[in-house]
């Protein structure tokens, strides 16, 4: 027998092989071929769960791709506003020497995480739909019928199981999705020159300051601005977000055994006129060998430009859409109602923390993040109420869960503070170390590390203080070498020391600047809600009313709120819940207003003035 069929035999030899009554060896059944219906049920649970898991991987690699996008244009767009407006106050060299201080970085944490909380949304339609797509072409390479109503079936791809499982490991042994500039987009070139001519017509003939070497100060310190926006967005994972979507793929998807079925339903027709209008694009004829959506990008700008269009909302079940009727709202006012009732609840529970009531503020905390799921910071005040009341295990769940969409200081120390009182102190010790990466002046947590490393081993002590005893000369190097020590001390290792600038540093560099967000009064929040111009507004529980009919003019052509067919609600009942939503969002932002005084804030990146910290 053939050496590679040696392992037959081995098996059969040990019984491996059961024989039938009539002597002939007995076929073990394949289940994902093999039509019975214990095997069918058990192999269309792997197919599902397979499907899903696709989904999900390519869809965070989708959210990582057309962010990446997003901050290409945040930075060729915004950025050259932006270091007009710190220019203005800090002369030409500002913020080449400042680009990588704490208030612009935080400001750019505020800004990405308002954006990240749209990826659900504005990615999840998309990037389901291209999988759908690999799907069909992979069913059509393998002549596979589709029906041109119902689309792809599940039950069909069974006997390529296999191969579905192979496209699936490869998806698994690809690096974590990660932000990172398309490599098929151009140089900042354009934003610089439209920098450096708005520089030149209105500050470079009115200031001394302003000589005729501005041009290379604001050229460096755009470049490094953009740096600190991408080192910022790295902080962020894209594996935390898009929560709707992910819930329905582990959740209400994997087990019921017809996620493909409703795919084809809702994606067939799609695919089906996109195609009849637009012929099947080159990158879709090969997109299923890995070289489409989800791995690198279909890199045609309709699908890449996806923050700046309106898409419709796929977060919503069909029954949540008020039995039927139809919702007309856009993504950007869904949001902006669903983070002005998290923001109230929010609110409150700041209000109980500070009366000392922290079980209320709990509560609280935990409402706002069942509103809004896709910002961390409710997850950190839900943490620090936790702390309060001892329970540690809740607080390093909370801070857990809120780490693993920003990799933020606060977050990394309230846990390291619950792991050090479970008794977890190696665990808190890795939190404490991981703030010195992201912030290695940051005192707290370098004397909290301290309290709970070992002390110094007294054969370290002479070397300490030989070398003391060796920089006394210079206080400076007795710093430095003392810096050294702790940071050893620490294990955190030395901090790279910035570059040196080319050109020297003014006075008006070393200003200290800040960045204030800009609040929207409760009682008209973002452009949207308020008492007298009436908008369509849509709640977290499908509730709906509309406004009047300019506003709905006006966003024509916009994305549109997921739907069901219109079916049998008359007017009077529309207009009951009209009422009702609107007097409910009245009451919300009546008691935001005069209780509280809460002016709600909804950072972005036109939403905000620099002014002189001094």
């Amino acid at each position: 027998m053939p050496a590679k069929y040696s392992h037959i035999k081995k098996r059969s030899a040990a019984g491996a092989l059961k024989k039938s009554p009539n002597g002939k060896q007995a076929r073990t059944p394949d289940p994902h071929v093999d039509r019975g219906i214990s095997q069918a049920m058990t192999a269309v649970s792997q197919l599902e769960r397979a499907i899903a898991r696709i989904l999900l991987i390519r869809y965070e690699q989708d959210i990582a791709r057309l962010f990446s996008t997003r901050l290409y244009s945040i930075a060729l767009v915004h950025l050259p506003t932006f270091v007009m407006r710190c220019v203005a106050l800090g002369g030409p060299g500002w913020v080449a020497h400042n680009a990588d201080a704490d208030e612009i970085k935080d400001f750019f944490r505020a800004a990405i995480s308002m954006d990240m909380r749209q990826a659900g949304e504005r990615v999840a339609t998309k990037s389901v739909l291209w999988s759908y797509t690999a799907l069909r072409h992979f069913a059509l390479s393998n002549n596979i019928p589709i029906c041109k109503k119902r689309g792809l079936h599940s039950m069909r791809l069974l006997p390529h199981y296999p191969a579905l499982k192979a496209h699936l490991d490869l998806l698994e042994s690809m690096p974590a999705p990660a932000f990172a500039k398309p490599p098929h987009l151009g140089s900042l070139q354009e934003g610089q020159v439209a920098l450096e001519e708005a520089c030149a017509l209105k500050y470079a003939a009115r200031a001394p300051e302003w000589a005729d070497d501005w041009r290379p100060k604001v050229r460096l310190g755009y470049e490094k601005l953009a740096q600190t926006l991408w080192r910022v967005a790295r902080e962020f994972d894209v594996r935390g977000y898009g929560m709707v979507l992910r819930e329905k793929l582990t959740s209400k998807w994997c087990d019921c055994g017809c996620s493909t079925d409703h795919l084809g339903e809702v994606c067939e027709r799609t695919v089906r006129e996109d195609e009849a209008e637009s012929g099947v694009r080159l990158g879709k004829q090969r997109e299923w060998d890995g070289r489409g959506s989800g791995v690198y990008g279909w890199e045609t700008e309709e699908e890449e430009d996806i923050w700046e269009i309106g898409l419709d909302f796929g977060g919503m079940e069909p029954d949540e859409c008020d039995d039927g009727v139809e919702s007309e709202m856009t993504i950007g006012e869904l949001m902006e109602w669903r983070y002005i009732k998290a923001e109230r609840e929010k609110e409150e529970g700041n209000i109980a923390f500070r009366k000392g009531d922290y079980t209320l503020a709990v509560k609280h905390y935990e409402a706002a993040y069942q509103i809004e799921p896709e910002l961390p910071h409710y997850q950190l005040n839900l943490a620090a109420a936790h702390l309060k009341l001892s329970n540690w295990m809740e607080a390093e769940a909370a801070c857990t869960k809120a780490l693993s969409q920003h990799r933020s200081g606060k977050g990394y120390f309230r846990r390291a503070r619950a792991r050090k009182m479970i008794g977890r102190t190696d665990e808190a010790i890795r939190d404490l170390r991981a703030i010195l990466k992201l912030q290695p002046t940051n005192a707290e947590a370098i004397q909290e590390l301290l309290s709970l490393l070992p002390p110094p081993s007294p054969s370290s002590s002479p070397k300490m203080s030989a070398s003391s005893h060796a920089a006394a000369d210079s206080s400076h190097a007795a710093a430095a070498a003392a810096t050294a020590e702790l940071h050893e001390r620490l294990g955190i290792g030395k901090p790279k020391q910035p570059k040196s600038l080319p050109f020297s540093s003014t006075r008006l560099d070393g200003r200290r600047l800040k960045v204030v967000h800009v609040p929207i009064a409760a009682d008209a929040p973002l452009g949207l809600c308020h008492h007298h111009a009436h908008a369509h507004v849509h709640d977290c529980d499908g509730h709906h009313w509309h406004g009047d009919e300019k506003e709905r003019d006006r966003d024509k052509g916009k994305g549109r709120g997921t739907s069901a067919a219109a079916a049998g609600i008359g007017s009077a009942t529309r207009r009951e819940k009209e009422q009702e939503l609107e007097a409910e969002m009245l009451k919300v932002l009546e008691a935001m207003r005069v209780d509280s005084g809460l002016s709600v804030t909804a950072p972005g990146w036109d939403r905000y003035v620099v002014r002189r910290a001094d």
